[in-house]
């Protein structure tokens, strides 16, 4: 690292410095928060179906959150964005129950199920993200106690849609979304049947769930969740397991 010799100069960057940090939240050090890199802001004014970019990574909200259903991880963020607005608007409150997700049309009601205890609970979506890889939905510090996550952070999870959005035409869902048909602790498992699904025509994948530690077989992807329901009542007589899942 390059000397610096001149104060002033010295002091002009540590001022450049802070100001960064107290924009992009970094720190130096200490522990670091559950809560996700970045919110996702949207536009002053849009409903929250508007597609938004975020990292270099454009996002586009689903118009329903009929029939959603969606397996991964959750986090919570809590203190740093106490009383901050949320992406639609809202002030968030870390005691109340709502959440973050990519997604889903704000106001969406979610039961969120922990797999690793069996707990549940209904939050409102209110605000974009978490963009954090792997993690699908950011709850609240009283969402996380709720499902017996608070110490550890983050959690299994499955998320599915509850009720309807007043204001919002339900219909299918446009996007991309595959079959799960199979999880693995050994790779090599994974790619044999994702040989065998590619020598029948289908099209699959393997994709490594890091925090959960398996390798997971997908079929996909398809353009809409009806297209993907459809095919996974096609495949129950091979994978009577099978389940969507949304990218």
């Amino acid at each position: 690292m390059p000397k610096l010799n001149h104060p002033g100069r010295f002091l002009c960057l540590l001022l450049l410095f802070a100001l960064f940090c107290s924009i992009t939240g970094c720190t130096l050090g200490g522990p670091q928060s559950t809560a996700p890199i970045q919110r996702g802001p949207v536009k002053k004014g849009a409903p929250g179906t508007r597609p938004y970019t975020i990292a270099g990574h454009t996002y586009y909200p689903l118009l329903s959150a009929h029939g959603f259903r969606e397996e991964g991880i959750a986090s919570w963020y809590g203190p740093d964005f106490h009383g901050k607005k949320t992406a639609n608007g809202e002030r968030y409150d870390m005691y109340g129950m709502t959440a973050a997700h990519k997604l889903l049309p704000f106001n969406t009601q979610v039961r969120v199920t922990n797999t690793r205890n069996g707990r549940s609970i209904v939050v409102r979506v209110n605000d974009r993200g978490p963009f954090v890889a792997e993690r699908i939905i950011d709850l609240t510090r009283k969402g996380a106690e709720e499902l017996g996550m608070l110490g550890s952070g983050t959690a299994p999870v499955i998320v599915e849609s509850v009720g309807t959005v007043a204001g919002l035409k339900d219909g299918d869902l446009t996007g991309r979304f595959y079959v799960q048909v199979g999880a693995f602790g050994v790779e090599a498992n994974a790619r044999n049947l994702v040989r065998r699904i590619n020598a029948e025509g289908l099209g699959a994948r393997t994709y490594f769930a890091e925090n959960v530690g398996f390798w997971r077989v997908q079929i996909g992807p398809y353009p809409s969740l009806r297209k993907g329901e459809e095919a996974a009542g096609s495949l129950a007589g091979r994978y009577p397991n099978n389940f969507v899942v949304a990218e």
